[in-house]
């Protein structure tokens, strides 16, 4: 088997990074929301402004798997934290170690850039996702309830 490697991803990345979203979102049942573009990767992960990083995980020299992760702030512990928005491994390459890897880079990058959390959502149905997570340590956060404003109700309150 050949070793997994972890490497920033680059803006010749993009068209992978778009394929992966796909197929997350097809995972997710939700095919229909996805709406950016190559160009829209480009700019918004490695544009000038991004605040968005992506990270693609190798086995040999194919891409199995992305991280998407940003950093938020936490006013409680007075310091950043690391979210991570979206993981990925291609059906084919679940079990591999792609996964846990890419976990466990961010976690490493978390603690060395100080951060105080690294967190993350997943889906209640995902059952396997859940028991993996829980296996190393990770706990559901129950207490929170998630909310978003998005699309034309973002607007109209933005404008209200």
């Amino acid at each position: 088997m050949s070793h997994i490697t972890i490497r920033t991803a680059v803006a010749g990345d993009a068209a992978q990074i778009l394929k992966f979203i796909t197929g997350l979102a097809i995972f997710e049942k939700a095919e229909d929301q996805v709406l950016t573009t190559e160009d829209d990767i480009r700019r918004s992960i490695f544009g000038e402004k991004a605040t968005a990083h992506a990270l693609i995980a190798e086995l040999g020299d194919e891409a199995v798997g992305f991280a998407v992760y940003f950093y938020n702030y936490s006013t409680w512990l007075g310091c950043n934290g690391l979210f991570l928005e979206d993981l990925y491994i291609s059906p084919d390459h679940r079990g591999s170690g792609a996964g846990k890897a890419l976990l466990q880079h961010l976690a490493r990058q978390a603690v060395a850039e100080g951060c105080g959390r690294f967190e993350w959502n997943v889906l209640d149905w995902n059952e396997p996702a859940i028991q993996f997570y829980e296996s190393f340590g990770a706990e559901a956060q129950s207490e929170w309830v998630g909310y978003r404003l998005s699309g034309q109700a973002l607007k109209d309150f933005a404008v209200s």
